[in-house]
């Protein structure tokens, strides 16, 4: 065989096995589903002789965003040097039980009750855990079919209202427990009202609006509302593509409606009978609108990836206006945070630990600066910083400021084990900072 031949018989052979790694890597991206990776704990009996009565804290988490749906926690006074790292004060690594229950759920907090969800071979599950111990309260399950890309588990966070937690399913299944002992109060499914499930499953968080629980559906359910109480259906909207993002409530002229990012656009509806005031068309790769709207005022801000980048509107009850569209800050599904008229959050998609952390002006959409020094992931505020979690589970934290990037410490691995991409974004609850990632879940004391 001529030299020439074989040269080109090694580049086709070298091009084919190139072809093939791109292939099963963007097949896992799309299809894969992350296995457990470390230790891997039993569900523990229930560790509580009778159930506690329900408390509140200075600073519950009681769901999705916080409890002003801005990211922001209300507690004071933490630890400003890490360089020591942060005291772990408890870690369960039961939520998910095999390979295929990937389940990336954040938590809500009320008082000493954290809940979390998490999956077996067959079931949802729901797990109320002592918040200052790590000790399990009781723990709910229902048996429901899910598929397994990316994990059969949850992707919603609960929603706690008064002695009532709300979960969603990455089937469709909406279901309310009693927070005090987890007996399932009702069950519902949005399949059966019409909807259709996104790729990757359903991965909003339901959302408590007065006297209803808000859900999308897609299909013909695009947008659900249930009774609150009864579970019974209260009505449905519109038709299409569900998204990947929780509602949020937006006030105009002393009314309040919901925003509603699905896989179309944002629409406004209100909340009495879910009819469409408007709707910016804003249609993504997937339908994948993920982040959650951002209102401040009359004017608000949300967020795609896949080349989409973000917008800011003005708005009132009959019209919008767009006043910005920055195709650079594109975050695909981690939430910035607003403050003092700035947005701060990571920009790119979140299938690698590569990204931009930006600052962005909300009035004119001028990016301020940008950093690559804390690859990707998700942040929260609290006590006049940001926490950032890169997706790998190391943890910044950072001081707010347009001018410039002020990295103020840090700590690496805070989760053991990372085999694939911590998603999901961490928590603050009364002095705790709460992080996870696939079965495992730490609570770390941010006191000084």
């Amino acid at each position: 065989m001529k030299r020439r031949t074989k040269i080109v018989l090694a580049i086709v052979i070298v091009t084919c096995v190139g072809i093939g790694i791109y292939g099963y890597q963007v097949y896992n991206m799309i299809m894969g589903s992350e296995k457990i990776s470390g230790e891997l704990g039993t569900i523990p009996d229930s560790e509580v002789k009778s159930f506690p009565d329900l408390t509140f804290g200075a600073d519950d988490w009681p769901h999705w965003r916080g409890a002003d749906l801005d990211g922001k926690s209300k507690t004071i006074g933490i630890k400003t040097n890490w360089s020591s790292g942060l005291k772990k004060v408890w870690q369960v690594d039961f939520l998910c039980q095999d390979n295929s229950t990937g389940s990336w759920s954040s938590v809500a907090v009320q008082g000493d009750h954290l809940v979390v969800p998490g999956r077996d071979e067959n079931n949802d599950l729901v797990f109320c855990i002592n918040a200052e111990t790590g000790n399990l309260i009781w723990k709910g399950s229902y048996e429901t079919a899910a598929l397994t890309p990316h994990g059969k588990g949850a992707r919603g966070t609960p929603f706690i209202d008064e002695d009532r937690v709300y979960t969603f399913g990455r089937s469709g299944d909406l279901a309310c427990l009693n927070l005090i002992d987890g007996n399932m109060l009702w069950k519902k499914s949005v399949v059966d009202e019409g909807g259709i499930e996104p790729d990757w499953g359903y991965s909003i968080s339901p959302f408590v609006f007065e006297n209803k629980v808000i859900v999308q559906g897609g299909g013909d359910a695009l947008i659900v509302a249930y009774d609150k109480m009864s579970g019974e259906l209260v009505w449905k909207s519109l038709v299409g593509k569900a998204g990947f993002s929780s509602a949020m409530p937006v006030k105009l002229n002393k009314e309040t409606f919901l925003l509603i990012f699905h896989g179309m656009g944002l629409s406004c509806i209100d909340p009495i009978d879910g009819s469409e005031l408007w709707m910016v068309p804003w249609e993504t790769d997937y339908g994948v609108n993920a982040t959650t709207p951002i209102v401040h005022g009359d004017i608000v801000f949300f967020t795609s990836g896949y080349g989409m980048g973000s917008q800011a509107i003005k708005v009132s009850k009959e019209k919008y206006k767009v006043i910005w569209t920055n195709p650079d800050f594109a975050a695909q599904h981690s939430d910035p945070i607003l403050i003092d008229g700035f947005l701060y959050g990571y920009s790119g998609q979140s299938t690698s630990n590569k990204g931009k952390f930006k600052c962005i002006e909300l009035s004119s959409g001028k990016e301020m600066w940008s950093t690559n020094k804390m690859g990707n992931g998700t942040t929260i505020f609290v006590d006049g910083y940001l926490i950032c979690m890169d997706y790998k589970a190391n943890l910044f934290l950072v001081k707010p400021n347009p001018n410039q990037f002020n990295l103020i410490s840090n700590m690496d691995n805070a989760l053991e084990d990372v085999r694939y991409l911590a998603w999901t974004p961490p928590v603050v609850s009364n002095g705790k900072l709460y992080i996870r990632y696939l079965q495992r879940l730490a609570c770390f004391d941010l006191m000084p």
